[in-house]
């Protein structure tokens, strides 16, 4: 695993031990950057189910100011941190182990609100239109931003969300990619 994009391209990434977490390919997080950027001017990230952080740190590395990194395993916080200390970037992130529901309930609390939302939970456990739902909610997402689910390749989520509309489905053998923003009701 490595950055592919951005100031940091090229830069090594260290992946959580064991099989219960999965990278996202590079050919994926390469798919997800060109569609959503592929570089940014500024703006604030959520990586949800953080994993390794490579989503995260492939979008400060592509011009994001900040990024939240949260997931519930120890594992996956102890390899979000190594790989933040080894770019250099703890001063651009925060990170928390946390439930996704749980953490989401927190930052609605803060009133935070971001840019780019990446949503990669484990495939098996997957309630993306909830998490949707309460991102809308909440109002967690700016007016401009998009959130991105990867998901198994089989999952078909809704044209739309709450205030938020589907603008690109792409599959990659066995992964799907759902990118939504929010509807422009002018």
């Amino acid at each position: 695993m490595r950055v592919i994009s951005g100031n940091l391209k090229g830069h090594p990434l260290k992946a959580v031990p064991g099989s219960g977490t999965r990278p996202t390919t590079d050919k994926v997080k390469e798919s997800i950057f060109n569609i959503i950027g592929p570089y940014f001017d500024g703006g604030r990230g959520l990586d949800l189910f953080a994993g390794s952080g490579g989503l995260g740190i492939e979008a400060i590395s592509r011009g994001l100011d900040s990024v939240v990194f949260v997931d519930r395993d120890g594992k996956a916080i102890h390899t979000i941190k190594m790989n933040l200390k080894a770019c250099r970037l703890e001063k651009q992130s925060e990170v928390y182990r946390n439930d996704a529901n749980r953490a989401l309930k927190a930052l609605a609390k803060r009133e935070l609100r971001f840019d780019y939302i990446f949503l990669d939970p484990p495939y098996k456990q997957q309630q993306l239109e909830k998490i949707l739902e309460f991102i809308d909610a909440h109002n967690l997402l700016n007016e401009s931003g998009s959130v991105m689910c990867e998901h198994g390749s089989e999952v078909v989520l809704p044209a739309s969300v709450g205030r938020f509309v589907k603008k690109r489905e792409e599959n990659y053998g066995i992964i799907g990619i759902t990118i939504f923003q929010v509807v422009d009701e002018k």
